[in-house]
């Protein structure tokens, strides 16, 4: 039997954040059911796609399961996005501050270099616990399924695709990157680290 899953829902306070709009959240969300959606439908396909014919240049096979990385990348960047959004912003605390205080010199320097990996990315960012080296960093895809780093946790996740913004701010993306950073609620993110934190434990 196919893999399904159930699109998740989220906090009511992602619908009365300061610079990103009702408007936006709600066309964003439907964005993120579709890709669940799509992944339940190339799950079920490939039940009985014929394997016989796998090939590297073409094949169903190839093609239904390239496609799908692209669908679960929207579905798991997605989670995380709207699950640490319709905060109040302001600055983490305990052992999350003191890893980024430690990776990146201050956490004035890990919000320069977010907003900064911001602008350079077409697709997401995302602040990870590499969990061989133990460090947090700012990667940066250019895709849903971009996401590069084997072994590496992403704590938060930035979307910078221009459905993320672009009703609200135009083409003007740092002044997105500037409400995302305020409507941060940084207790998800805390979480996130110290769920990648036990991994790295265990």
């Amino acid at each position: 039997m196919a893999h399904q899953i159930k699109a998740k829902t989220f906090k009511e306070s992602i619908y009365s954040m300061e610079g990103i709009s009702r408007k936006t959240v709600e066309e964003h969300l439907k964005l993120y059911n579709g890709y669940v959606n799509k992944y339940n439908e190339v799950m079920q396909k490939l039940e009985g796609v014929d394997k016989s014919t796998a090939n590297q240049v073409y094949s169903d096979l190839r093609s239904l399961k390239v496609d799908l990385t692209f669908a679960i990348g929207g579905v798991k960047n997605h989670e995380i996005y709207f699950s640490h959004l319709g905060g109040k912003g302001g600055n983490p605390n305990g052992s999350l501050l003191k890893a980024i205080e430690a990776n990146f010199g201050s956490f004035e320097n890990y919000i320069i270099d977010l907003k900064q990996s911001g602008l350079a990315a077409r697709g997401w960012v995302w602040t990870a616990l590499d969990l061989d080296y133990w460090y947090l960093f700012n990667y940066l895809g250019d895709a849903q399924n971009s996401f590069p780093v084997w072994n590496a946790v992403p704590i938060l996740a930035l979307d910078v695709y221009e459905h993320a913004y672009f009703i609200d701010h135009g083409a003007v993306r740092a002044a997105y990157l500037e409400a995302f950073v305020k409507n941060l609620d940084w207790n998800e993110v805390a979480g996130n680290y110290e769920t990648a934190l036990k991994r790295l434990k265990a």
